[in-house]
């Protein structure tokens, strides 16, 4: 898994640009959990695998899939792949895919089938060839997302007032959010669906979770208690978070292997500072 980075003008609304390439050779699909995100585009080539965001039966992965904003764990099967990755903040996902948020939240989509979307899949055929320099190939989406730019909306930036909010570890309740986004209550449960694609109590209570779930990935042998978010009030608060974001307890999460998961989080935190795309923080991207 490598991660390259966005164009400085990108930084606003792109986490990270990745490539990921993984071989199963003859064995059986690779199996992990990815727990939850913003939203990602991605250009597969391979055996895509199956997935299911949250409970229920997994089902085929589009070869061009755009996966919104989640709050569930994502659970997915993949064979031996090459795949690009460009991950969307919310202000990436006002920008390039306009849609509501919510209309995506915790679904994934053929992005080819969606007209909207013809833009971004367009260069999906330059990034095929499996020889190709990967930073040429990093380029190219660069290329693409800049020529985007032009022609795409005007930023809004209560999102981004509201997003550098949530990456403060000291916010603590919806109001607080509300200020620093400048709006009202109102406007910012409508701002939230909108461009994070769930509601402003829901987003905190994810933000706290995987702060804590962050601190444990970089170290496997720390203990629960010494990484739990300063938000929760005790051990108890925090099991029933990781029930419901990741769909069983915390022992028996991390008693499962994380082969891509793993990866991904070593290569995040060595390449923008942080272990996931949802605790990167707009003063720290690169």
């Amino acid at each position: 898994m490598r991660f390259f980075a966005p164009d400085a003008a990108l930084t606003p609304y792109v986490s990270a640009i990745y490539l990921n390439d993984i071989e199963t050779g003859a064995g059986p699909r690779m199996a992990d959990m990815l727990h939850p995100e913003w939203a990602n585009l991605r250009f597969i080539e391979g055996d895509a695998g199956v997935a299911s965001i949250g409970p229920g039966e997994m089902r085929p992965v589009p070869s061009c899939v755009l996966v919104g904003p989640t709050c569930h764990a994502t659970h997915f099967e993949t064979g031996t792949i090459r795949s690009w990755g460009i991950g969307l903040l919310p202000l990436g996902w006002a920008k390039f895919i306009g849609a509501p948020a919510v209309d995506f939240a915790d679904r994934f989509v053929d992005a080819e089938a969606d007209p909207a979307l013809a833009a971004l899949t367009a260069m999906r055929p330059l990034l095929r060839d499996p020889d190709a320099d990967p930073h040429d190939q990093a380029a190219v989406i660069n290329r693409t997302l800049l020529g985007l730019l032009d022609t795409a909306p005007a930023d809004d930036h209560a999102i981004t007032r509201a997003h550098a909010a949530l990456s403060d570890p000291d916010l603590a309740t919806v109001a607080e959010l509300a200020g620093r986004a400048g709006i009202s209550l109102r406007s910012l449960d409508r701002l939230s669906r909108r461009a994070f694609g769930f509601t402003p109590k829901l987003l905190l209570r994810r933000q706290r979770f995987l702060r804590t779930l962050g601190e444990a990935l970089l170290d496997p042998n720390a203990r629960w208690l010494g990484s739990l978010d300063l938000q929760y009030h005790d051990q108890s608060h925090f099991n029933r978070d990781f029930c419901r974001f990741m769909g069983l307890p915390p022992g028996a999460y991390m008693a499962r292997p994380r082969p891509i998961l793993d990866a991904a989080v070593r290569g995040r935190m060595a390449a923008a500072g942080a272990p996931m795309q949802v605790l990167h923080r707009l003063d720290v991207q690169r």
